[in-house]
């Protein structure tokens, strides 16, 4: 498995992470706990120490499920988790205030049943909340030792201005890119390289797409899973046949490689995106062991050119 120290930070992460949003229980089909945990576990045996979830992710039932996993574990493995994103009286706004912060942290440590996260991530920007006071707030805490250091989620070009005051601050940043989604490929590159953070990538395989188990005969899901709504792009109308495409190529280089499609999708970002770090999402160890084939080989510049061409 290979490994990077984050940005600004002493903190070694496998660059292939369990992203935590189907430990929610919501929005991904029918999960269940002992898979979810089956998962955590598979990773953790095939080197993989760096896990992200969210407090948001099923109202708390990814920490809840993240933390059970974990137990007696945490020594050895890095947690991110996200604040930011508030759901009160059925509306859900963006909060980056040092109260809803402070009150945020204490329950994702209550929910993770640990004492500190290793990365305290910015899940969105309020847009109101200046960024010093969520800077102040983030190293307030860390002095305390209750985050080891802190990140930004969903950030883009535009935002760069507003985060040059504090570059050395920040140890990483994360958007959504894959193979089926390049629209944020230039953002990801000028910001890790002038503001100095390790550049994460969610969305890696395009919420599945990119696993080569789907094709225009078998794309169809219940209404307990996000992707049979319209707005998840990459399941629907001639997405759906562009990202086909692109998965056929890919197959033809999986074989070649004796790897999995969703290596082959995993190692495109590896291999495009310096220093880069892979989140993928996991419901069952089957899934984990397909992930972490993308680590320790590379494609050659041939085969890079190939995705990069069909990709577009």
């Amino acid at each position: 498995m290979e490994e990077i120290v984050l940005k600004n930070s002493d903190i070694k992460v496998s660059r292939i992470c369990m992203g935590g949003c189907p430990m929610g229980g919501y929005g991904w089909g029918d999960t269940q706990e002992n898979e979810l945990i089956g998962a955590v576990h598979t990773a953790l045996e095939c080197g993989v120490n760096f896990f992200d979830t969210a407090d948001t992710y099923g109202l708390g039932q990814s920490e809840i499920t993240l933390g059970k996993a974990l137990e007696g574990k945490r020594q050895d493995v890095v947690i991110a988790s996200k604040f930011g994103v508030r759901i009160e009286n059925g509306k859900t706004f963006y909060d980056n205030t040092p109260q809803w912060i402070e009150k945020a942290l204490e329950g994702s440590l209550r929910r993770l049943g640990t004492d500190y996260i290793d990365l305290y991530q910015v899940h969105y920007r309020d847009r109101k909340t200046a960024l010093e006071d969520v800077v102040e707030t983030l190293e307030k805490l860390k002095a305390k030792g209750y985050i080891r250091s802190y990140g930004l989620s969903n950030i883009h070009k535009e935002d760069m201005e507003e985060i040059i005051p504090f570059t050395g601050k920040f140890a990483s940043f994360q958007d959504e890119y894959s193979l089926a989604c390049r629209k944020n490929e230039a953002d990801l590159l000028e910001i890790s390289e002038k503001l100095q953070m390790t550049p994460f990538t969610w969305g890696s395989l395009g919420q599945g797409i990119l696993t080569g188990k789907y094709t225009k005969e078998n794309v169809c899901f219940e209404s307990n899973d996000r992707r049979s709504r319209d707005i998840y792009v990459n399941f629907h109308g001639e997405k759906l046949m562009k990202n086909l495409e692109i998965v056929e190529h890919m197959k033809e280089i999986a074989e070649k490689y004796e790897k999995s499609v969703a290596a082959v999708a995993i190692r495109y970002i590896l291999d495009f995106i310096p220093e880069s770090v892979v989140l993928c999402g996991a419901k069952r160890p089957s899934q984990i062991i397909s992930n972490v084939e993308g680590s320790g080989w590379s494609l050659n510049r041939e085969d890079v050119e190939k995705l990069d061409g069909i990709s577009r």
